[in-house]
């Protein structure tokens, strides 16, 4: 694996940097700011929960920096329609944060993580997807977004 840092402490030091580099950007804040990033919110977390709820119902490992200690393929509940369902929840749940304290920075660092996960998570991850299940990997991924 490339990537030594786990993805929740990417996403807290990019919720971090968002928040705090807000003095840098213009801001664009109203009261339906607020209700997007409620809604985001509890959208980003309900993704994440389901995606590490399926992940304990197949009793296969959670940790992102094992990829290769995993016991089984999960393609059912939440990863039928993302592959990625965790990365998702939590750059949903960044974006949430922008919404709320820094929309123009926070969109900045959601690209940024966006782009850190898939290059330095994710990809590490398909290969060893790959190595592991071959052909049902290729097949699942076919099917399924790497995202959204």
């Amino acid at each position: 694996m490339n990537n030594k840092i786990p993805p929740p402490i990417v996403t807290f030091i990019c919720g971090l940097a968002i928040y705090f580099s807000k003095t840098f950007f213009n801001q664009f804040l109203s009261y339906s700011n607020n209700r997007i990033s409620i809604f985001l919110l509890i959208l980003g977390l309900f993704i994440l929960i389901s995606a590490v709820r399926s992940f304990r119902k197949q009793k296969t490992t959670v940790n992102p920096l094992a990829p290769k200690q995993a016991s089984s393929l999960v393609s059912s509940g939440i990863f039928k329609y993302s592959r990625n369902p965790m990365y998702l929840g939590m750059l949903i749940v960044l974006l949430s944060i922008s919404f709320k304290f820094n929309l123009a920075g926070g969109i900045v660092i959601s690209l940024f993580f966006y782009l850190f996960i898939t290059k330095f998570q994710i990809l590490p991850e398909e290969e060893a997807m790959n190595e592991l299940f071959g052909d049902e990997f290729t097949e699942y991924s076919n099917r399924t977004r790497r995202w959204i």
